[in-house]
This record gives structure tokens, sequence and C-alpha cells, in this order.
């Protein structure tokens, strides 16, 4: 096993890690002075998981056998809390074990810019604008909806990615919207050698690939990739050969041929599933984590 890899980044809101929803409504209702004064005369009352915390529980497992000092997968904690009214935060983190050494605290202020800083793969959060927001500067970033969906029955990591507009560009997609599937048939029957373009997520696919090659393959692998698309023959081809010409495996790819990706991502026990339309995030939303990419002509 090769230990010698950077590790894979990832950054989270307060709010995808811990239910804080019931502050969240104090907040808006009754404004941060309200807000704070609530969470530090609950300091001591430890959070509920979040719709984030059955994923970061199995990404920080992945540093089991590495030292302390070098870790493969971290996390950083994001929020928009204080360090004041985050002390709550910071108890439930311990109480649960979780081992979150760096944090960004933003007091009100929205907290994204320091999602570059922190060198991230991926920033998970609730609030869409700061998802916006992260994407347009160059980090893959995904909104996460509260929600409680059945716990995986794997201790294996399962992570589940639509193509266009999330892995790759939303070129098919723009020619599919103006043209019909028929011309997107055509198209990607004719450029089958040639390679798409990258999209949002191909940073943060290409850092999970080097994360994948610090663990043996197989089946028992602790990591397990998918690709779940649309996409159906003859658009399989430009896909596994642009993957090949990157280099990335994916250990599974679903070409579904427009059918609701929901209950295949349920059959592969998705932890989280990546896609840009709204439509497929509510196809999966209550079956498995899912995390909408408002990225591509889907999403003006």
């Amino acid at each position: 096993m090769n230990d010698l890899v950077d590790p894979l980044i990832v950054a989270i809101s307060s709010r995808t890690l811990f239910d804080l929803e019931e502050s969240h409504v104090l907040f808006e209702s009754e404004g941060l002075d309200a807000y704070a004064e609530f969470q530090r005369s609950h300091e001591d009352q430890l959070l509920e998981p979040g719709v984030a915390f059955p994923l970061v529980r199995k990404l920080l497992a992945l540093n089991e056998g590495s030292p302390p000092e070098a870790p493969r997968v971290e996390v950083i904690l994001i929020s928009r809390n204080s360090a004041d009214t985050g002390l709550r935060i910071f108890n439930s983190i311990a109480h649960h074990g979780l081992a979150i050494r760096r944090a960004a605290f933003s007091n009100g202020a929205p907290p994204y810019p320091y999602v570059r800083p922190f060198g991230a793969d991926l920033f998970l959060s609730t609030n869409a604008q700061d998802v916006r927001n992260a994407l347009s500067a160059g980090v893959a970033a995904a909104t996460l909806l509260p929600s409680r969906v059945p716990q995986q029955r794997s201790d294996q990591l399962r992570i589940a990615f639509d193509g266009d507009a999330v892995i790759f560009d939303d070129e098919g997609e723009r020619i599919s919207r103006e043209g019909g599937l028929a011309a997107f048939a055509e198209h990607e029957r004719s450029r089958a050698a040639e390679a798409l373009s990258g999209g949002p997520f191909r940073g943060f696919l290409d850092a999970l690939h080097r994360l994948q090659a610090a663990f043996p393959t197989g089946q028992d692998a602790p990591i397990r990739t998918a690709l779940v698309t649309a996409r159906s023959v003859p658009a399989h081809e430009r896909v596994i050969r642009t993957l090949r010409g990157w280099g990335i495996r994916l250990d599974e790819a679903l070409f579904l041929g427009g059918r609701a990706k929901g209950p295949f991502l349920e059959a592969f026990g998705a932890d989280i599933f990546f896609d840009d339309s709204e439509h497929n995030i509510e196809s999966a939303r209550g079956l498995v984590t899912a995390g909408h990419v408002p990225h591509g002509i889907a999403n003006p």
C-alpha cells in the first residue's frame, strides 16, 4: 500500500455535518443575537448528525493506519457561526470522535472564500449561493438538502457521479437541448475518439483516484465509484475513451438511457451522488444522499 499521497481535502458546512435546522429557523425568524444566545445556552446539548455525517465518518475512517500528521483524508469545517457559537459544534465533534482539526468561522459572512486557501478538493454546503461561488472559484462543490436517508449497508465508501456538467463539461447537454436526442447521439458518435472537456468535478475525481491508488484494488477496496448517466449507446464510447485518456478508474458505469436514477443509486448503495439536474436530485433524494451541482446549461 502506498501511503505517500496528497490528502483528499473535503470542506463541509456545519449544517451538513450536524442537524442545525431548529436553530437556523430561529436565526431566520429572530436574527443573529437570538441564534447566538440559543447556541450558547445549549452548548452542552449534543447535536444530532446531519445529512453529511455518515459520509464524513467513512471519509475519516480511510485514515486508519496512517500517521496523524499525514492523513489520507482531511475534513475541514466551514461555518457561518462565530467561534463562540461554534463551541457547541466542536463539543459534538469531540463527542463523536471525529478527527476534524481545522475550521473557519465567519460570524455570519459568506465563508466560501476560505475553501480554496485550505486546498479543498470538494465543498459541501446547504447554502446554494456559497456553492455557486465556490464553483466559480474552481472548487468542486454541491448543495446538500437536509434529509434523512437510510444508513448504507456497507463500510465501503461509495460515491456516484453524473457525467455531463459534473465530471465532463455541459457540451452534450447543450447539443441535446438545442437539437434533441437524435442530434446528441450523432454528435457523440461522430466525436467518439475526441476527448470530452473536464467539468467542475474533474479535479475532485483526480484527487479521489489518487486516494484510491493508496489501497488495494478489487471489490473489497475501501472506496468504490460509479458513473450514473442518462447517456445510452452509442453515446457511451466517448465517455469511456475520455476516462481512459485521463487515466481515471471508475469501478462501475451505468448508462441508463433516461431511466430514473434513484433506484439504481439505491442498488449501488451510494453514500453520495452528484448531479447537475434538480430533477435527478429529487429522484435520488430520500434513497441516497444527493448533492446538486449548480453548473452548466441546466442551471442558468
